[in-house]
């Protein structure tokens, strides 16, 4: 039992699996294709937003308490692995998103703000906002802050601190989207 719960790719294989099950098996009728991708929609926002509060919550807070010697352990194993599911859960996310809209018919109408359609579509414009600012303002500047890139000292500290505002921002953000989201069809 320990050799399974010791491999999270075989868990997460095998929860997959588990969950495709009863989607096809005890799902919605006619409706498993959109249950999947709204499932998947569901656990890729949970990793990105979750990965997103794990940064501003505890990480961002606690490395000025770290001692000197011990933050490479942070900054050259942690932080890179949790920017990869950070990163690609924020793309996810997006992309099955709206596939949602699309095959529930109103992804036209969310992204143009018609008025029936209005939550969900500022909620859907808050997440591409944020997806925008993880590829192109934190992941850039967060390789710099890391060293993932080359970059003198004074380059890393502004790097690390337009990556920080660019997360606070989507923190704040994040607030007003999972209330869309959660709300959207309760109008």
């Amino acid at each position: 039992m320990t050799k399974f719960f010791s491999n999270l790719h075989l868990v997460l294989l095998v929860g997959v699996v588990l969950t495709i099950a009863v989607i096809f098996g005890v799902g919605p009728n006619g409706e498993a294709v959109n249950a999947a991708f709204r499932w998947l929609h569901l656990f890729f926002g949970i990793t990105w937003i979750g990965l997103l509060y794990y940064f501003n919550f505890v990480q961002i807070p606690t490395m000025p308490k770290i001692p000197a010697e011990l933050k490479p352990g942070v900054s050259k194993h942690i932080a890179p692995s949790a920017l990869f599911f950070f990163r690609w859960g924020a793309a996810f996310t997006v992309l099955t998103g709206l596939i949602v809209a699309h095959l529930s018919g109103y992804l036209t109408q969310a992204l143009t703000l018609d008025p029936s359609f209005r939550l969900i579509g500022i909620g859907m414009w808050l997440a591409l906002i944020m997806a925008f600012n993880v590829w192109f303002v934190i992941w850039p500047n967060q390789k710099k802050a890391l060293g993932i890139v080359q970059a003198d000292d004074a380059t890393k500290a502004k790097a690390a601190t337009t990556a920080m505002i660019f997360s606070r921002t989507n923190t704040l953000l994040s607030l007003a989207m999972l209330y869309c989201m959660v709300n959207a069809n309760h109008g």
